[in-house]
């Protein structure tokens, strides 16, 4: 059998959003390499439970890489700085024994930490509420052949819509900007030919919003194309930069 590993882990610990937070330290003894980064933090907790400690806040859902929800920086680096991964696909063989691993919540005025590793997305949300929709009643399910689509446009929307809304983007950018996150949302419809009617509406309102939930501006350092475990480019901001010109210039 293979040796477990011994680590040290520097966590943000917070109590509530009022609440001042601090660094606490941990010991994960005999952790296996092959256990999910979530999976190391449940058996952290456990221990923590069975020495009558408060166990450590995180969020997670599916444990997939679909849901977005297991947002934490480790060692500095949204998700842990692996290509294309979430932190509960991290694996714990990426470190190794004897190493120190700092865990700390996305840092961005728009994510008020919640508690602990826990941060307030709902931000995001709103964003969406204010125009990520397509409002025409369609009726029954059409033939899926009945609005015909380009395979460029096809292509182009569905790589936006990988978009999982996990605030990687957000937490990675020294200015705390969601224009990755955001410009995902407004290309994914509005390439598509159901998206057109609100095109203008839709890219004006959620760029509206995003400022006024508190996001940093863009200066396209490509620090959130690099953490994003969905690899959404940032083809889809100078698209949506495009969108929202246009849509100014018209008055809309």
């Amino acid at each position: 059998m293979e040796k477990g590993m011994n680590l040290t882990l520097i966590v943000w610990r917070q109590k509530d959003a009022k609440s001042t937070g601090s660094f606490a330290t941990y010991d994960a003894r005999d952790v296996n390499p092959d256990m999910s980064f979530l999976e190391m933090l449940d058996v952290v907790n456990d221990d923590l439970i069975k020495r009558g400690e408060e166990a450590i806040a995180f969020d997670s859902d599916c444990r997939e890489g679909i849901c977005g929800t297991c947002s934490c920086v480790i060692n500095g680096v949204a998700h842990g700085g692996q290509k294309a991964t979430t932190a509960c696909q991290l694996h714990m063989r990426k470190f190794r024994d004897g190493d120190t691993i700092t865990i700390e919540p996305w840092r961005a005025k728009a994510f008020p930490v919640v508690k602990d590793l826990v941060v307030d997305r709902s931000a995001f949300d709103r964003i969406i509420q204010a125009g990520g929709f397509v409002s025409v009643r369609t009726g029954g399910t059409p033939d899926g052949n009945a609005i015909p689509v380009s395979k460029e446009d096809s292509d182009l929307a569905m790589d936006a819509a990988q978009c999982i809304g996990c605030g990687a983007c957000v937490a990675a950018c020294k200015n705390a900007s969601a224009m990755l996150f955001v410009s995902a949302k407004v290309s994914h419809l509005g390439l598509l030919p159901q998206g057109q009617p609100e095109r203008d509406r839709r890219v004006l309102n959620m760029v509206r919003q995003m400022d006024a939930e508190g996001f940093g501006a863009c200066t396209v350092t490509g620090s959130c194309e690099a953490v994003c475990p969905k690899e959404i480019t940032l083809d889809n901001i100078a698209r949506m930069n495009r969108d929202y010109a246009v849509a100014t210039a018209q008055g809309k």
